[in-house]
């Protein structure tokens, strides 16, 4: 069964992955009201509400109704500058994003978490995906997609050094492990977001590869 959610919520719009899940939002005819908060201004669209500031502290300012809730949030341990300024984002912020996203009404979050998430791993990147999997599992969504891509291709406003070193040799690995364009992970989110299952999916990368096409 399909759905057509009206109103939805995204952070990380701003983001490699996020800029390209705006896009495809707004030209969405179904789509009433994206509301994207985020650090820096969006370009205007009529049917777009665009709260600037920090995530944080504008997450208990939003208002309004949500059918769906998309979280595109992350960032590197070079960017945040320590373990704990890293877990702010990516499992703090990502977790406080689902539980006002619920206050609002979503019943619907699709979440990017990343390939070897685990919060038993002995890798701290991993360990803190698999934390940030299980404290949204926690929040009882009704139906709640996590979407684990491999190495994430595309242009960024700031290029990632080891992303651009990696880019060329992901894409020769098969499976799951192969790189995924942002474009396409993006595309799987949405016609993911479509789809009504209701409990907790996981969908690793070479599917995300696969919807996205």
């Amino acid at each position: 069964m399909y759905l057509t959610p009206q109103h939805i919520l995204l952070a990380g719009a701003t983001g490699l992955t996020g800029e390209h899940l705006l896009d495809r939002l707004l030209n969405e005819p179904t789509v009433t009201r994206v509301l994207a908060p985020s650090r820096r201004p969006l370009s205007e669209h009529p049917r777009l509400q665009n709260p600037v500031g920090d995530p944080a502290a504008l997450l208990p300012q939003l208002s309004g109704r949500v059918d769906l809730a998309f979280c595109c949030l992350g960032t590197t341990l070079k960017k945040a500058g320590s373990e704990q300024a890293f877990r702010a984002v990516d499992l703090d912020l990502v977790v406080a994003f689902g539980k006002r996203a619920r206050e609002m009404g979503a019943r619907h979050l699709v979440v990017i978490s990343a390939l070897g998430a685990d919060a038993k791993s002995s890798i701290f990147y991993n360990r803190v995906k698999g934390e940030m999997e299980q404290a949204l599992k926690a929040q009882d969504w009704p139906q709640l997609t996590i979407c684990r891509p491999s190495l994430l291709l595309g242009e960024r406003i700031e290029p990632r050094l080891a992303e651009q070193l990696a880019g060329p040799l992901s894409k020769l690995i098969p499976g799951k492990y192969h790189g995924i364009e942002a474009c396409h992970l993006a595309r799987a989110m949405w016609r993911l977001a479509l789809e009504e299952q209701d409990g907790v999916r996981i969908v690793e990368s070479d599917e995300l590869r696969k919807l996205g096409k």
